[in-house]
């Protein structure tokens, strides 16, 4: 299939799991690289990451389900362990025996997720402005698209948060190229259910459903200590502030930080000059 989107030159790949199409990117060849996008992006995060390593790397990049080009069903458990199980079921039938996890918000609980259970395939882990440890934290304008009827309405009537994202995570402008690209698959209210579905879904208390699963990876995270890691944070970001880099730190003492105060959220749209060398000689080591 080809996309209507010059700065995505990639042919994606799908595979059905437990009867819904998840989309996938299956690039170069190589060490493997396994790169995962949160909300309410997809796998376009990553496009110019994917170009600058595929001649070097094979670099899988799922869209979650729900997100991108994969199927958006209507009635689906779009929770953190779903996601975790999925990514675990394409890894284990592309046969992938040993990666490095390069994680961007949601990313982060899934991919570690994945990772607790997996440490001895787990070779590197990458790090963007993201979580994978319980926090009570949450911008007013996110609770705000938590709110039942009111934050459907706001997430997938107004697109009122793929919209903003276009603009609110990021520090310079995008052009209305790049925006489209990020809204691309977000183009109906029936395209926008897991963009609301990843908002409802953030546990901020014991009674939330997937409190139990972030508390587990939580708990584990200790077990990926000794894997080299690389931290780079864009340091204006309304999300994941400083509290969660240094939370990072705190829990990584060993990894190697990179802070770009005037980055925000897409890091990768920000500071990409700065962060793809960074990015490729740490996996390339």
């Amino acid at each position: 299939m080809t996309l209507p989107l010059d700065d995505y030159p990639f042919t994606p790949q799908s595979m059905e799991i437990n009867g819904q199409r998840l989309s996938y990117l299956d690039q170069g060849q190589g060490p493997v690289l396994v790169m995962l996008h949160g909300n309410p992006s997809w796998s376009y995060l990553y496009r110019h990451l994917v170009l600058r390593l595929q001649d070097r790397f094979r670099i899988i990049v799922p869209d979650h389900m729900g997100c991108g080009l994969s199927d958006k069903p209507r009635e689906y458990a779009y929770t953190l362990r779903t996601h975790i199980d999925n990514l675990s079921i394409l890894l284990e039938r592309l046969g992938i025996e040993a990666c490095t996890l390069v994680v961007h918000d949601w990313g982060g609980a899934i991919g570690m997720g994945w990772a607790v259970d997996h440490v001895p395939q787990v070779e590197k882990i990458c790090v963007f402005n993201t979580a994978a440890f319980l926090s009570s934290r949450i911008p007013r304008r996110i609770a705000l698209c938590r709110i039942p009827l009111l934050g459907k309405i706001i997430v997938q009537g107004l697109n009122g948060f793929a919209w903003p994202a276009t603009w609110m995570a990021v520090t310079k402008k995008m052009t209305k190229e790049v925006a489209a690209g990020f809204l691309y698959p977000y183009d109906s209210w029936a395209h926008r259910i897991a963009t609301h579905a990843f908002v409802r879904d953030i546990p901020l208390k014991k009674t939330h459903r997937s409190w139990q699963e972030l508390a587990r990876i939580d708990e584990r995270l200790a077990l990926l200590a000794a894997k080299p890691m690389l931290i780079c944070w864009g340091g204006r970001d309304f999300c994941f502030n400083d509290h969660f880099y240094q939370e990072w730190q705190r829990r990584f003492p060993g990894a190697e930080s990179h802070y770009f105060p005037e980055a925000g959220h897409y890091i990768l749209e920000d500071a990409f000059a700065q962060v793809a060398p960074l990015v490729e000689e740490f996996v390339g080591r």
